[in-house]
């Protein structure tokens, strides 16, 4: 059975853009830098020739890649409810051990992006929150040690 990957309906219609960009857009230019590296002769020593076949690579893996999440994808709905945490929730937390509260929205896992506080409802702190109140103290299971966080707010 195919992984699943919950997004937004946002980040779907993102990544399906970012996809259409990559298949058309990107994969032309890769092309044409290839096919000038081949006018310039003897590719065995051809740095652009290799450079462009890289990017190539690269750029098919990623169209592969995308391409495989797009048809996995499992479109989660955005709510306003503010009841429990969920994807789409930003929750404000304390952690007594550091004396620091911080904000995390959580995400499903395409979208995270940890320095600027989207986390996967699938990491460590997202699967402690996840359907989560207020008031609650969760117990994080990081890899390397365990830790506690009490929910203050849900938006």
């Amino acid at each position: 059975m195919a992984e699943k990957f919950l997004m937004t309906q946002k980040a779907y219609d993102e990544e399906q853009e970012r996809l259409m960009y990559l298949q058309t857009v990107k994969r032309r230019e890769i092309v044409e830098r290839i096919k000038e590296a081949r006018d310039h002769g003897d590719l065995s020593e051809n740095a652009e020739y290799d450079a462009a076949r890289n990017e190539q690579a690269a750029n098919e893996t990623e169209i592969t890649e995308l391409d495989y999440k797009l048809k996995n994808a499992v479109i989660v709905e955005e709510t306003t409810d503010t009841s429990h945490v969920h994807i789409g929730s930003k929750v404000s937390v304390y952690d007594e051990d550091m004396d620091m509260e911080e904000v995390y929205e959580i995400t499903g896992s395409t979208e995270a992006d940890p320095m600027n506080n989207k986390i996967s409802n699938e990491s460590p702190v997202g699967t402690a929150l996840m359907k989560r109140k207020v008031g609650e103290t969760v117990t994080v299971k990081a890899p390397e040690c365990e830790y506690k966080l009490t929910i203050r707010k849900i938006f």
